[in-house]
């Protein structure tokens, strides 16, 4: 019997792997201070497995899970969008870099 949960468990974790990840509580209120250390971000959808939508910072090796409705922090992701996780940074810079320089020219 033993064996038979075991292998149902490591199913289950393969399957659905983001389960034991969810934020399953949220804050409303982000103490001050905590922004300037965080080293990346990931937004959880409320689809799925996740039933909350939820920021998830990341502070040295520690996850805080908040409202993506804070003020504050949808502030700081617009500026931070870098720390995301899964996405590419300097890309958006770049773009703009060449259409100023194309309006440039046509000037």
């Amino acid at each position: 019997i033993p064996m038979l949960f075991l292998t149902l468990l490591l199913l289950f974790l393969a399957l659905f792997p983001g389960a034991f990840n969810c934020c399953m509580k949220i804050s409303d209120v982000i103490p001050k201070g905590i922004l300037r250390r965080v080293e990346r971000f990931e937004i959880q959808k409320a689809d799925g497995l996740c039933h909350l939508e939820a920021v998830i910072l990341f502070i040295q090796g520690r996850k805080f899970c908040v409202s993506p409705q804070i003020r504050k922090v949808k502030k700081w992701m617009k500026k931070n969008k870098h720390k995301i996780i899964g996405e590419k940074p300097h890309s958006r810079k770049q773009r703009r870099t060449k259409i100023i320089k194309k309006k440039e020219k046509e000037q």
